[in-house]
């Protein structure tokens, strides 16, 4: 219940799909990935489609999720903001790491 809150989703529980913004549908997506409580939490391209302020929110909750809860994250994505603000970059060209 402690991440539902984190995550702002609690009010939408009776929701459909189709009545959630982008940003709220990203939040439910992060919370299935919690279910099972991971110690490594993986994203693609977690705010591909999302405005900035919803990218950032979600930045917000997944740097929170690794340092309270001491979960891993591994996410992929092509926004450079997003990317510079991790602790660390694996950059990939045709399936090979040219930097890391």
């Amino acid at each position: 219940m402690e991440r539902l809150k984190m995550l702002d989703i609690e009010a939408l529980a009776l929701k459909k799909a189709n009545h959630l913004s982008g940003g709220e549908m990203q939040r439910v997506a992060i919370a299935r990935a919690l279910i099972n409580d991971p110690i490594i939490i993986m994203g693609d391209e977690p705010t591909g489609n999302l405005d900035k302020k919803n990218s950032d929110n979600v930045f917000e909750i997944f740097k929170q999720l690794s340092e309270e809860f001491k979960q891993t994250l591994l996410i992929v994505t092509h926004d450079p903001s997003f990317a510079a603000n991790t602790h660390r970059i694996i950059e990939m060209e045709d399936g090979r790491i040219i930097s890391n």
